[in-house]
């Protein structure tokens, strides 16, 4: 069957790119497949860019450092906020006595462990990441776009480095962090925008409220689901700041290492498909996100695809 053809050649590259990771102990090959599952699961998108578009020795560490940030993501945003802020406090101090003693029980963190090892520079980043992720905790919404800015700085653009600093030159002068943030910028943005109808719901809207001032717009008109024409105005203005922000974030493959930069241009030009579908949908994001045409994004991937076989 064909879907079973499918699987077969991703579980052999699987385990071919485990292979050239130089990932061989069984128990630590088991504990990589099942960070494998969970982003596959839930970040599907990424996760099939990244097996289409990384070198394989790379791949596994990438997967690894995703699942660390999407499990943060989980407890972060899940639950009441006393159950999030005892979740995260016993994660956080689980990962951090792990980089101390080089041992941990759970699959998750010894996967990180062992990619840290191949990459010690990325230890730095994630004790970043675990000092700064607590802004998600206390979000709520932001007043002024200067509130919006903090929160890429402290939550969007760490989170994003567990996998940037994998991807990155060995000595950044900074120029590549600053892209990544451009990145982070215009995604974030993005994000907030497309996902107004499931925010609204749980009272943590991503635009500011001087912005939705500037509109006319307020909380309950957008909870209420009427498609004005302010608000229409607001998602227009929301989008098109986003995507001149993705725009700009063009230059980061250029910043990127060599072998990593078909991914990052992937991404770049995915997230700026999928501002077109949001501007497409304008108002219509009340009822549900926006996502870009599939073909254009396989065009996409087939680009990149080309471009990585090319530098190989």
């Amino acid at each position: 069957m064909p879907g079973g053809y499918v699987y077969d050649r991703l579980m052999s590259g699987w385990k071919q790119s485990l292979n050239a990771a130089g990932i061989r102990e069984p128990e630590l090959r088991r504990d990589y497949d099942a960070q494998r599952q969970l982003v596959a699961r839930f970040r599907r998108t990424s996760y099939l860019a990244a097996r289409v578009l990384l070198p394989r020795p790379v791949l596994p560490h990438a997967v690894a450092a995703t699942a660390v940030m999407h499990h943060g993501d989980n407890l972060l945003d899940t639950g009441p906020k006393p159950q999030r802020v005892a979740a995260w406090a016993s994660w956080e101090q689980q990962v951090r006595k792990a980089l101390d003693t080089g041992v941990s029980d759970e699959p998750l963190i010894r996967a990180l462990l062992h990619t840290v090892a191949v990459y010690p520079r990325l230890r730095a980043v994630v004790e970043e990441y675990l000092s700064t992720a607590t802004a998600e905790l206390e979000f709520t919404g932001f007043a002024t776009e200067a509130d919006y800015q903090a929160y890429v700085d402290a939550y969007s653009l760490p989170a994003f480095m567990l996998v940037g600093e994998l991807l990155g030159p060995e000595a950044d002068d900074g120029r590549y962090r600053a892209a990544c943030r451009t990145l982070l910028d215009g995604s974030q943005r993005l994000d907030f925008v497309n996902d107004l109808a499931e925010d609204v719901r749980e009272g943590r809207l991503g635009i500011p409220t001087e912005t939705l001032e500037r509109f006319s717009v307020t909380v309950e008109d957008i909870a209420a689901g009427h498609e004005s024409p302010g608000i229409r105005e607001l998602v227009g203005h929301q989008v098109k700041a986003a995507r001149a922000t993705l725009e700009a974030a063009r230059e980061l493959p250029a910043r990127t290492a060599a072998p990593y930069r078909p991914l990052m241009g992937a991404l770049v030009e995915i997230e700026l498909l999928t501002a077109d579908a949001v501007l497409a949908s304008g108002a219509g994001v009340l009822r549900g996100s926006a996502t870009p045409p599939l073909v254009g994004a396989a065009r996409v991937l087939l680009g990149a695809r080309r471009q990585a076989r090319g530098q190989r």
